[in-house]
């Protein structure tokens, strides 16, 4: 893992090689929790080594899957600090800081620095709408805010502002702004800023992970990667090896499970928890205002789960 070497927050390091500053295989980790609701620290830990040992480059906590909207700030930071202790090394650890208040948004981004992690995502800006001078502002004081290198989290349809391509162009000129998680669904957009920056882009959304990819993205950052990281990560593997009829196909296997978990209309934080539930792995419940599935619907995963693995 490369991390940018501590410096002070007003002059940034430049960060190597962009497209291996987190990996390729990155999973979007729920943050389990225990029957009463509260941090549970031994699950998180579990199910990060079960994803690492299962071919995840590296772990994305505290973003939307993460229910990062109904953590605390000291839950976001003992999470950290719990899931590095669990992986060590063996796999980088990017979490959410992004919030709509830009002074909350760089005190998270200290804090995740202090309790380890080797890179922080933030998202646009949400509710207040923000136009893209002050989205660009706000992403350069939080990426002047610490060491550690950023990945930018574009998802227009929950935030209500995009990163415009253009916006992102500028962007790209910070040396610890290195990464974007794209869930934009503008394919155009994303091949204008793939070929005029150094960027490492990563698939937001599990459908896209091969055509990204095919089109010089690093790699994802994937929900369903929590029940199944290393069908996902095949996809991968086959296509570097030059087998690209092979990742086709692996792609297309996934789909019936990434369909029933991402556009089930529930949220994937919710789809996630429950089969990992039902496959006795650590989830446990959602928090409020989500709610957990119902048992027609954790069935019906498991047997999409069921014939993928099979």
């Amino acid at each position: 893992m490369t991390t940018a070497s501590a410096s002070s927050p007003g002059a940034p390091t430049p960060l190597p090689s962009r497209a291996a500053v987190f990996g390729r295989a990155l999973c979007a980790m729920v943050t389990p929790f225990t029957g009463s609701g509260s941090l549970d620290r031994d699950g998180a830990q579990r199910l990060a080594d079960r994803l690492v040992s299962a071919g995840c480059d590296g772990l994305v906590l505290s973003g939307t899957t993460g229910e990062s909207p109904t953590t605390s700030d000291a839950e976001k930071a003992e999470l950290v600090a719990a899931v590095r202790e669990a992986v060590g090394d063996r796999a980088s650890i990017v979490t959410g800081v992004g919030t709509s208040d830009t002074r909350h948004t760089v005190e998270l981004a200290r804090a995740a620095e202090k309790a380890g992690a080797d890179g922080v995502l933030v998202v646009t800006p949400y509710y207040s709408r923000p136009p893209q001078d002050a989205v660009e502002a706000h992403f350069r004081e939080v990426a002047d805010a610490s060491a550690l290198p950023v990945m930018l989290y574009d998802i227009p349809g929950r935030t209500g502002t995009r990163i415009e391509p253009d916006t992102m162009l500028r962007l790209a000129e910070h040396p610890r702004i290195v990464a974007v998680k794209d869930c934009s669904y503008d394919f155009l957009g994303v091949q204008k800023v793939l070929a005029r920056t150094g960027l490492a882009y990563y698939a937001g959304c599990d459908e896209h992970n091969l055509a990204l990819y095919a089109v010089g993205a690093a790699g994802y950052v994937s929900t369903v990667a929590n029940v199944v990281p290393d069908r996902l990560r095949a996809v991968l593997d086959a296509f570097d090896a030059g087998d690209t009829a092979s990742a086709a196909r692996r792609q297309r296997e996934a789909t019936e499970l990434v369909e029933a978990m991402m556009a089930s209309g529930l949220p994937g934080a919710v789809t996630a928890k429950a089969l990992l539930g039902d496959l006795g792995l650590p989830s446990g419940p959602v928090r409020a205002p989500l709610r957990p599935a119902d048992r027609e619907t954790v069935d019906g995963l498991r047997a999409v789960h069921d014939r993928l693995v099979a």
